[in-house]
């Protein structure tokens, strides 16, 4: 099993090239970021694990330019976004953040995608909230139209793109419906996202990672029914509190990758809690 982290990166925080090099240093495989472009004061979206929000969600850096950052200084350390919103982008120049950080990063990038839950923050990006999964549906169909090999049209019911050039391309070659870097989607677990896992991306990030013992068989079945390779379907549980007897219940479970949380927290707090960390490292890879 692979062993990757997630971390709030913010102004205060530990730097994306320092943290980068570390867990490169150390054996982890991957480093996922998360995305806020901002918070407004003003807001009646509760927070989802309760009480009040914490400091670090109106102040994380891009996860495009951090990832590009901590790209630079490593050479096999996987990059991620857990998780990008999709709905606040303009898809074209979206297309080419994702295309460009696969590219300098040689294939590393795992798009993590989801919904949101502030929908403050999405009215200022103009999303209407009931119908946003349907409008993130319809830009990865727009950004797969641009990174097809050859110049290819769309035209959505949200929006649209010409028959363009438009490279970098992602690395990774098509499999099935998808295209581009590996994609994830996050979300509770249902039957209207996991029709959208099946459609048009390679698994599921559920965070925290509870009640999969009963959400994996239902997945599993409706991927088999989508006509999806059974093989093919990855869950990564993410924001993962570690623990021996959960990481042996995820390898018992079939999973071959999670995600652990770190802290938003400076150099030295975090470098500490990798250390410790470091246990799951060889632990994870006996039980998996």
């Amino acid at each position: 099993m692979r062993i990757a982290v997630t971390i709030f990166l913010t102004d205060e925080t530990i730097t994306p090239t320092r943290l980068a090099r570390e867990l490169e240093q150390r054996g982890f495989a991957g480093l996922y970021l998360p995305e806020h472009t901002h918070i407004p004061v003003e807001r009646t979206s509760p927070y989802p694990a309760g009480g009040d929000l914490p400091r670090e969600y109106g102040r994380t850096l891009d996860p495009f330019v951090a990832l590009g950052q901590a790209a630079a200084v490593t050479r096999n350390l996987g990059l991620g976004t857990g998780i990008t919103l999709v709905a606040q982008h303009d898809p074209i120049d979206l297309a080419k953040q994702i295309a460009t950080v696969d590219h300098l990063s040689g294939g590393r990038l795992t798009l993590g995608l989801g919904y949101g839950w502030n929908v403050e923050e999405a009215a200022d990006h103009g999303v209407e909230w009931r119908t946003r999964r349907e409008l993130v549906r319809d830009r990865m169909r727009l950004m797969r139209a641009l990174w097809a090999d050859e110049p290819t049209a769309y035209e959505g019911e949200f929006g649209s793109v010409r028959a363009s050039t438009a490279y970098p391309k992602p690395v990774q070659k098509p499999r099935g419906p998808v295209s581009g870097p590996r994609t994830l989607v996050g979300g509770a677990a249902g039957p209207k996202l996991f029709a959208h896992i099946c459609e048009y991306a390679d698994g599921w990030l559920p965070i925290g990672g509870r009640g999969l013992t009963e959400a994996l068989p239902v997945l599993r079945t409706a991927w088999a029914d989508a006509g999806r390779e059974p093989d093919a379907l990855q869950v990564v549980p993410y924001a993962v509190q570690p623990s021996p007897g959960k990481l042996a219940h995820y390898a018992e479970l079939g999973i071959e990758e999670v995600v652990v949380q770190l802290p938003p927290a400076g150099e030295a707090e975090v470098l500490g809690l990798l250390d410790g960390y470091g246990a799951y490292l060889t632990g994870a890879g006996d039980a998996g």
